[in-house]
């Protein structure tokens, strides 16, 4: 019995080009850090307490800055790693990305395909400070509220961006960092959001005296010892955290 011959035709798998360009960038303005998956957050959501008593309220604290200060902060665990602060990688690639809507020649989801940065995380390099300001919250009325960070006065990073060539050169890549550092940025409070002006960099040469300066000072073991006993970034925060101190003692309660 004769067989049918097969139409299967051989398929070609084409080789992507890709490639990696190390950029060094040196905050502008201060960095703030509020990484979302902390330690009361998540719990919170998964697990809801559910609405306290009078006597519960009475009886615990609204907030505790200074916990909330060091959980803001995206760290590795990794002793050896060269910065004990982190943030996560995807904030440059979305700033980036943002950054190609106001470009000409480039598309906002193009970008997100054709590029990615090495990593979970990025290191920080930088003084860690507690900052506290008023915001408002989410809810109708927009309620004020008292929100303490971790905040970087003068900040530095290495990020390392791949893309695919030739739809991608390393140029374009540098000017897109560049644009996102300055009217996109990263952190909470940032260009992007509209209000605020926090976050934003520029990208410098590893050579940069700014740059040597604040990855040489700043480093892992500099940022835990900063981070135990944490200046105060303003006036603000220390006028506000002292009273904070001496009236929870008063009350009773345990400072952080």
């Amino acid at each position: 019995m004769a067989t049918k011959a097969s139409n299967a035709s051989e398929i070609q798998i084409i080789e992507i080009d890709t490639s990696t360009v190390r950029m060094a960038v040196v905050g502008r303005t201060p960095l703030i850090l509020n990484r979302m998956w902390n330690k009361s957050g998540p719990r919170e959501l998964l697990l809801p307490k559910g609405k306290k008593t009078a006597a519960e309220k009475a009886s615990t604290l609204k907030h505790q800055p200074w916990d909330e200060f060091r959980n803001s902060a995206e760290t590795f665990d990794d002793e050896s790693s060269a910065t004990l602060l982190a943030i996560q990688s995807t904030a440059f690639k979305k700033a980036m990305a943002t950054a190609a809507l106001d470009l000409p020649g480039t598309k906002k989801t193009q970008i997100g395909r054709l590029t990615w940065i090495s990593g979970e995380l990025v290191g920080i390099y930088g003084e860690p400070r507690i900052f506290s300001a008023i915001t408002r919250n989410s809810d109708i009325n927009r309620t004020p509220d008292v929100r303490t960070r971790c905040i970087i006065p003068k900040w530095a990073a290495i990020v390392e961006v791949s893309f695919v060539r030739p739809i991608m050169r390393e140029q374009s890549v540098a000017n897109l960092m560049a644009a996102a550092g300055i009217t996109v940025g990263v952190g909470d409070f940032r260009p992007e959001k509209g209000a605020g002006n926090y976050g934003q960099f520029e990208v410098v040469d590893m050579a940069d005296e700014r740059f040597a300066d604040i990855t040489s000072k700043w480093g892992r073991q500099a940022q835990k010892d900063a981070m135990d006993k944490p200046a105060f970034y303003d006036k603000n925060t220390e006028e506000l955290l002292t009273w904070y101190d001496t009236e929870v003692r008063r009350r009773g309660f345990k400072v952080a």
